[in-house]
């Protein structure tokens, strides 16, 4: 597709052209020449496209109709509120003051049309019935897909299908089952971890990292209490559990995390305000030019990818070794990938590097959550510890679980699922309408973006009820629904051809560690600030968490 400042160039040459040859000849041509005609042409085009794109189009849109926010800037739209409020705060302000029957226009920066869509039928149109019409948006493609490869999350279309159903085998819930005595273990090896650093450190007042991540000076933590960074602690988890789960290789990031893989992604994930300025770049400026850009950001992210694509090549080589001995007969990711003879070595690169990433990076971000929610609620925080002790052996024990143990655990469950819906670990994802196509009858024009949002959808009233914003895991035990009418309520997961391949093993694995960690510690917040949600300042990206991490106050409870 030509982009149409290539057109605005063209026509300017050819202006430029005309009047230097003498079949046009404007008064200025003799003061300004081929280089002046060429830039004059240039802007007049620009100025003019300018002015219908962001004053003009979205007054003349066939989407002008469908209701929507009316407090929009002159030239911004709802641009100020998106970015003042947290990640999906303002689309879960419209889905529940807004009138609407499934859709609601709203205007982005510069007054671009964007569609929001809130009811379970419309839902259902773009993510099932409908979802090879709506495709993951181009840039927002590329500039992801720099970090996870062109994989199974963001290939499109055909590509998407013969990809899914070349992988499926490895997330079949039989599989899956097989792997929670890895779950388990790293589950213990990390609240040993944990443990550890409790002994060395309790009663100590808070580090410089947790004054830098604005902890008090004056927090006070009891004589068998420490101040634990619980994020790092998760991420690492997480890292270990896709590697060994995953990719048959163990990255012992919960013993050392130095190591090249996790500090790749540290630098990768780490917010900074570089990273968000560029990330607001990339808004007028292609993927593809602004990761050239010299920065300090693009160059610890692309020698970030570069460490992260050897690892995977790495891993690829080692995997096709055992497999060609005789040596490998599990069905992990990477021999399922491999033994499919479906995928050359640059894709199954591209397959482990979105796997590792969205692998890992999702659940660690969903125990940040569970740890905060529970955190807020001790008598919620008491009950779960007794279940998990009452069904569990103790990580002293060295016993290993299996996935009919979680299973039998009701209440864990509960508050996994609850956690999930409260808080989704990604609180957005946006699609593009590839063709003129229509959502519950409503044209929608090709280009046309639409923005899905768990952050909304999953906490609307008219779907959940009136206590929606209560964290009551209660409401999993009254029905396996959650109480909603319909699963389009829930989007932690997404729906359809697109939804998440890895749903089963990442639940499996987040149960996991939420047992063992709350089995073993009791926890508070460090910080009081943080006791309201909505003035906890979050982390802008693909998943969303407190931007300064969590910092719980943590003790042993001994007896398990």
């Amino acid at each position: 597709m030509v982009s149409k400042y290539t057109l605005f160039a063209v026509v300017a040459a050819v202006v430029s052209y005309l009047v230097g040859n003498g079949v046009i000849t404007p008064p200025w041509y003799l003061a300004f020449g081929y280089v002046g005609i060429f830039i004059e042409g240039f802007l007049v085009q620009f100025t003019v496209w300018a002015f219908y794109s962001v004053l003009l189009k979205h007054r003349l849109s066939p989407l002008r109709h469908l209701p929507g926010p009316k407090d929009n800037g002159l030239f911004m739209g709802q641009w100020d509120n998106m970015v003042r409020e947290q990640m999906g705060g303002p689309q879960r302000t419209w889905a529940r003051t807004i009138p609407n029957d499934g859709i609601i226009r709203f205007l982005g920066i510069f007054n671009k049309e964007r569609l929001l869509i809130t009811s379970p039928k419309a839902l259902s149109e773009v993510l099932t019935t409908k979802s090879y019409d709506f495709i993951k948006p181009y840039e927002f493609s590329v500039g992801i897909g720099r970090l996870l490869g062109i994989g199974v999350l963001l290939a499109e279309g055909d590509e998407h299908k013969f990809q899914r159903k070349n992988l499926m085998p490895a997330f079949a819930f039989r599989h899956v089952k097989s792997l929670f005595p890895i779950f388990w273990s790293k589950s213990v090896e990390v609240v040993f971890a944990i443990d550890n650093e409790i002994k060395n450190t309790a009663g100590a007042p808070p580090s410089e990292a947790a004054i830098d991540a604005g902890i008090s000076r004056d927090v006070k933590a009891d004589s068998d209490q420490a101040i634990v960074s619980v994020g790092q602690w998760f991420n690492r988890a997480t890292l270990d559990i896709i590697g060994l789960a995953g990719m048959g290789q163990d990255f012992n990031a919960i013993a050392d995390p130095t190591g090249d893989l996790h500090q790749a992604y540290v630098r990768t994930f780490r917010p900074s305000r570089e990273a968000f300025a560029l990330q607001i770049l990339s808004l007028f400026i292609s993927h593809a030019i602004i990761r050239h850009l010299p920065f300090k950001h693009n160059r610890e992210v692309n020698k970030s990818v570069k460490i992260i694509r050897d690892i995977s090549r790495d891993l690829i080589i080692k995997k096709k070794e055992r497999l060609a001995n005789g040596l490998e007969a599990d069905k992990d990711i990477l021999s399922v990938a491999l033994e499919s003879g479906a995928f050359t070595d640059d894709q199954l690169v591209d397959q482990v590097m979105t796997f590792l990433a969205a692998g890992h990076e999702t659940t660690a971000t969903a125990m940040i959550w569970a740890i905060y929610l529970l955190g807020l609620h001790p008598a919620i925080q008491t009950r779960l510890r007794a279940e998990v002790r009452a069904g569990l052996p103790s990580p002293d024990s060295g016993d290993s679980i299996t996935a009919a143990d979680i299973e039998r655990l009701p209440y864990l469950n509960a508050v996994c699922a609850e956690v999930l819906r409260h808080h989704s670990p990604v609180p957005m994802t946006l699609r593009e309408a590839n063709v003129n196509t229509s959502i519950q009858g409503v044209p929608v024009p090709k280009g046309t973006m639409l923005y899905l949002v768990p952050w909304a959808t999953n906490r609307d009233p008219k779907l959940w009820g009136p206590d929606v914003d209560e964290f009551e895991p209660e409401r999993w035990l009254r029905d396996a629904s959650g109480g909603a009418e319909t699963n389009y309520a829930f989007l932690t997961f997404i729906h359809g051809p697109r939804s998440c391949i890895g749903e089963k093993f990442a639940r499996g694995e987040f149960a996991c560690l939420v047992a063992a960690f709350v089995g073993r510690f009791e926890f508070e917040l460090a910080d009081p600030r943080m006791e309201d949600e909505r003035t906890i300042p979050i982390k802008r990206g693909a998943t969303s968490k407190p931007e300064n991490g969590l910092w719980m106050k943590t003790r042993k409870v001994e007896g398990w």
